[in-house]
């Protein structure tokens, strides 16, 4: 391998000594928590289970690179902070990287390049997407140990904006951009990712939604779980009616979700009217109060209980209704405790679109696009099997993906390979060595 010359250079004088620098450290990486991430993959075997699914099209006499190796690259260079396969034409030679991904770090072949990885994202068909998307919805499944007696599902779409004419954009009003508007499903409770659809930027319709729906709770539809739909999104749940699994055994999903768009109801008037009449006698600044009622609205095929939160200020009124298939809990549970607990979605969204970058969709191709949203769940995967391994009493044990990337996976070490064994001197003034020490073994395979 041909290395290119970078001139030394200098920086201010300390203590009337010259400093000087030159990139000839030899073989150090500024990755070295990768190693975290390979044991991580290996403990969920993500990669051999997206490989899988994925048809190798390519003449098997030709084949460099794995399918497994190029999903490998790809999932711990999002984790480290390369979102583009451009960066893999300088990781690829990366020792760390190469010896996360199986290879001797000096002697062994150097990993793909953008093009190879291009190639990748550009080459599964439609059944091969679905395939790949699902294979997340297993790993999701497969995270639990047993069974649940319940499972609660946040789908939200974010807004991802797009800079060029990819299929499936389109200019959407509300965010005044062209954008895609894929939706997010995350089982809220543990954290984790169910699916990530790629959808064009226009407002989800029921019959749409409905369809990624049925096939997920069929998927997932596990008897004696009970599964509850929490919609963050008006639009993202379809026809505001509760689900049944695909088995005739599974237990009733539920569905929760903003009803923005309705109006008062006599029924709710008298409280409505009680709330602000208190309010202005006690010189209170706010009041809140709850009430529910039956709605039926011209799209939906009969009435359905309605939670109303009625909010006297000053200022006024505020009315928030909710549209449930609940038939049990007070209309204050169904609305604190049940529905507002969906903002956790936004913060798990937050954590994909914004810390993982899933949105770089910006691939020509609608399947492509897929494909990166899929690696970059993935990736989401890793970094969470990387945190849970962490002992609850350290502070990293709840951080964000950035700070487990700046404390974890950024850390300078070099990589000596000899002819017998392979080292990792990590630097001595690390600050979470203790830490490090201890996550391998807790990132061990499970066992059968």
């Amino acid at each position: 391998m041909t290395d290119d010359t970078i001139p030394p250079f200098s920086f201010p004088a300390v203590h009337a000594k010259k400093v000087t620098a030159a990139f000839d450290g030899g073989r150090l990486t500024s990755n070295g928590g990768v190693m975290l991430l390979a044991m991580a993959e290996r403990r969920l075997g993500l990669a051999d289970n997206l490989a899988r699914v994925f048809p190798d099209r390519r003449d098997p006499t030709r084949v460099v690179h794995s399918l497994v190796d190029m999903f490998r690259a790809r999932m711990f260079a999002i984790c480290c902070g390369y979102e583009d396969a451009d960066d893999l034409d300088h990781l690829r030679s990366d020792p760390a990287f190469k010896l996360a991904c199986g290879r001797l770090p000096d002697t062994g072949r150097d990993l793909c390049s953008q093009p190879t990885l291009s190639r990748l994202e550009n080459a599964p068909r439609l059944r091969d997407v679905i395939r790949l998307t699902y294979t997340l919805v297993d790993a999701w499944m497969d995270s639990y140990p047993r069974e649940p007696a319940s499972v609660t599902l946040d789908i939200d779409d974010t807004c991802d904006v797009v800079h060029g004419h990819q299929q499936l954009s389109l200019f959407n009003a509300h965010y005044d951009e062209r954008c895609f508007l894929p939706i997010h499903v995350y089982d809220t409770e543990k954290s984790r990712p169910v699916a990530v659809v790629l959808r064009p930027g226009k407002t989800p319709g029921g019959v749409e939604v409905r369809a990624h729906l049925r096939r997920l709770v069929r998927i997932s539809g596990r008897d004696g779980t009970t599964r509850k739909l929490r919609s963050v999104a008006t639009g993202t749940m379809p026809g505001r009616r509760p689900w049944r699994g695909a088995r005739p055994t599974a237990s009733t999903t539920s569905s929760v979700c903003p009803a923005p768009s309705l109006s008062p109801e006599k029924s709710t008037r008298s409280p409505t009217t009680d709330i602000r009449t208190r309010r202005a006698i006690e010189n209170l600044p706010v009041l809140r109060g709850y009430t529910e009622t039956r709605h039926k609205a011209k799209s939906w095929d009969r009435e359905r209980r309605t939670v109303a939160r009625i909010e006297a200020t000053m200022l006024g009124l505020d009315i928030r209704f909710v549209v449930t298939s609940l038939d049990v809990g007070s209309a204050e549970w169904i609305y604190d405790s049940l529905y507002c607990a969906r903002g956790q979605a936004e913060n798990l969204i937050k954590l994909h679109k914004t810390q993982l970058a899933s949105d770089r969709t910006s691939c020509r191709s609608a399947l492509a696009n897929q494909v990166r949203l899929v690696l970059h769940t993935a990736a989401y995967w890793l970094m969470l099997t990387v945190r849970d391994a962490i002992p609850k009493a350290r502070e990293l044990a709840a951080a964000e993906f950035a700070t487990l990337r700046l404390r974890l996976l950024k850390i300078a070490a070099r990589v000596v390979e000899t002819t017998s064994r392979i080292r990792l001197a990590f630097a001595a003034a690390c600050p979470e060595a203790d830490l490090i020490c201890g996550l391998p073994g807790a990132l061990l395979p499970l066992g059968p």
